[in-house]
């Protein structure tokens, strides 16, 4: 696991400074602190630092050049099957010098040029630059594990792991991108290709991109599919399905294995951590090493659920408590997401990196279970608004109406705030009310919220149609299929995978997701989706093919989610830190928002009429942002 970054100028003649190049890699540090790295060709300059995983020798180190010396790469990521595609290619005559899986992908792509990437399996966002046709080819993972920033001129061409290794370049100017800001409050992250920095984009997933004289050319090259559906008609169809399903995550755990360094795994104590964990220990040579958090309070608190887990399979298990004082990470976490990221769980997940770092090198995960399989609750509740829809208009707006006189305030889970909420999106299409259920602000909030030039500057970007258009490219036709579609393209690349790679990068630590594997994801998602969610059962199958490897009270038990008790924290220990940045004079003067609509949201949650927490930790940590990134630099609004 690496950093990498480049520059390259369209004409050949103009040297990169080395003193740039070795700024932008500086800035990357934390995700490579074993070996630095520059190669200079004329206008073009790559840029690497090392995490050493696979052959801890020099003979890996990058930027690594081909035996000819025509190209060169940089590689962030690990390639599970380099030991296959290694044997494939030595039968066509390649010698290799190291043991790394850089050299083979290297060899890979001069060999079968973008077809290469069909023949992965793994993790990757890598850069190679042909310097006899002075071609850059990039590209970037099926699930978007691994993040490739970039910044395109007429004339220059700059990419990182980070968008901090671009703007280390003193060149390259920081401006916010108020279109980027408008989806953030959607979304709670920057959805690709979009970045926080104006003139800044991202690389999505799945796709390559090719720069030749100057153009820029993005082309994607796999996406998931739905169908056909695996048959499910009988009671030995279903089994052969579970079957399939344990041993083929099985694979993609041993394929993780594989490590010259210390390696252990998160546990939360959900299914999908659970489940790594224990075909970790069928595979393991030794006792597994596990880590977990804690919470006081207990309607966040999952670690009794690790512990059983844990003891179940003897691992080496350690824990740790997050109290609300820990926020004061916020500052580093400002710094090290260089974007606007309202996840409440990166504040957990940065600890939890942090204490596996520790003791190990790289951690495996159960990330991607819940898209895959089915595993949130308001799939559930989507499905179970289809019944609602089909009752007389008459019926439905006599509800919609007692729906109103239900409290507003109380816990996110309460069931009164429960009823309502799903009152309220049962009068939409399955589409939007599945899109209310994921986002922060819907349009009605961001039309109080918005001051009026910035509603100006926005009036004509519809967040939602970001993940409508995504949609209308995918075959998945059921409601539930389609949720999860969605979140496999937006939601779990631009926050989840952003959140554990930038959590774990921040100490140097290499997260592997064995559920995100290409092979399981085309599995799972041809699963007919009544065996994933039913009523309120979800992810049905992947419960019951591991009911032989984790208790009863394991798979069957309420899901929490990673998140903080946010509600009671900004009422009490965060109240202070959440009025100076909402309420302060530098928040007020940044032009998005009306100051009283601000304080009314604030008041309204400290007062408990309404629960605003999650909307006053995205206003939050927009603000925090803001104070890291675009303030030391005095940036402009840019339009």
């Amino acid at each position: 696991m690496c950093g990498i970054a480049g520059k390259l100028f369209s004409e050949g003649d103009h040297p990169v400074s080395q003193a740039t190049i070795e700024r932008m890699t500086r800035a990357l540090a934390h995700r490579g602190p074993d070996a630095a790295g520059v190669f200079a060709d004329g206008g073009a300059m790559l840029g690497h630092r090392r995490l050493s995983i696979i052959d801890l020798s020099d003979r890996a180190a990058q930027p690594m050049l081909s035996p000819d010396g025509r190209h060169v790469i940089v590689f962030n990521g690990e390639i599970y099957n380099f030991l296959d595609l290694r044997r494939e290619l030595e039968q066509h005559g390649v010698e290799f010098r190291s043991r790394s899986d850089t050299e083979v992908l290297l060899h890979a792509c001069r060999r079968w040029g973008a077809s290469c990437l069909a023949r992965l399996r793994g993790m990757f966002a890598f850069a190679i630059w042909d310097r006899r046709d002075r071609v850059l080819f990039a590209a970037r993972d099926r699930a978007g594990k691994k993040p490739l920033h970039y910044r395109h001129t007429a004339d220059t061409f700059w990419f990182a792991s980070e968008p901090k290794g671009i703007l280390a370049d003193p060149e390259v100017p920081r401006a916010v991108a108020p279109q980027a800001i408008h989806h953030y409050l959607t979304y709670q992250c920057v959805p690709a290709p979009y970045s926080a920095f104006a003139g800044l984009a991202k690389l999505p997933p799945a796709h390559y991109l090719e720069l030749r004289g100057g153009q820029l050319r993005v082309e994607r090259y796999w996406r998931l599919r739905f169908t056909p559906k695996w048959p499910a008609a009988t009671g030995r169809e279903v089994r052969d399905l579970e079957e399939r399903v344990v041993e083929t995550v099985g694979d993609a755990v041993k394929a993780r294995l594989v490590s010259d360094v210390p390696l252990g795994a998160f546990l939360s104590g959900g299914v999908d951590s659970s489940s790594v964990v224990a075909l970790m220990a069928a595979h393991a040579s030794g006792p597994v090493r596990t880590f977990s958090i804690r919470f006081e309070e207990s309607g966040f608190d999952e670690s009794s659920f690790a512990r059983e887990v844990a003891q179940r399979y003897r691992t080496d298990h350690a824990e740790m408590t997050v109290r609300p004082d820990a926020v004061a990470v916020l500052p580093k976490l400002a710094w090290h997401y260089d974007e606007p990221f309202a996840d409440s769980s990166a504040v957990p997940t940065y600890y939890v990196a942090q204490m596996a770092r520790e003791h190990v090198t790289v951690a495996l995960n159960g990330d991607g279970g819940d898209e895959l399989f089915g595993g949130y609750e308001r799939y559930a509740a989507n499905d179970a608004t289809r019944y609602y829809r089909v009752l007389p208009a008459p019926v439905r707006r006599a509800v919609a109406r007692l729906a109103r006189h239900l409290p507003g305030g109380g816990s996110l889970s309460s069931p009164a705030y429960v009823a309502r909420k799903l009152l309220d999106i049962a009068q939409h299409d399955a589409f939007t009310a599945n899109i209310l259920m994921l986002c922060y602000f819907d349009n009605g909030m961001k039309a109080e919220l918005y001051a009026p030039d910035y509603a100006r500057q926005t009036w004509a970007l519809d967040s939602y149609d970001l993940l409508r258009r995504r949609l209308a490219e995918s075959d998945a036709a059921d409601p539930r299929d389609t949720a999860m579609a969605g979140d496999v393209d937006l939601y779990l690349p631009d926050d989840l995978l952003v959140k554990v790679d930038i959590a774990s990068m921040a100490h140097a630590l290499e997260a592997r997701s064995p559920l995100l594997d290409h092979q399981v994801m085309e599995l799972a998602a041809r699963v007919p989706p009544h065996l994933k969610v039913m009523g309120p059962l979800t992810k049905r199958l992947l419960k019951s093919a591991f009911r032989h490897h984790l208790p009863w009270r394991v798979r069957y038990r309420r899901k929490k989610g990673f998140g903080v008790p946010l509600e009671r924290w900004i009422r009490d220990k965060l109240r202070p830190l959440a009025e100076d940045l909402l309420l302060g004079e530098r928040a007020r003067t940044r032009g998005y928002f009306a100051p009283a609509a601000v304080r009314q949201l604030l008041d309204d949650h400290l007062a408990e009429r309404r629960n605003n927490s999650y909307r006053v930790w995205a206003l939050m940590m927009l603000e925090l942002w803001h104070r890291t990134w675009i303030d030391p630099a005095a940036a402009p609004l840019a339009a």
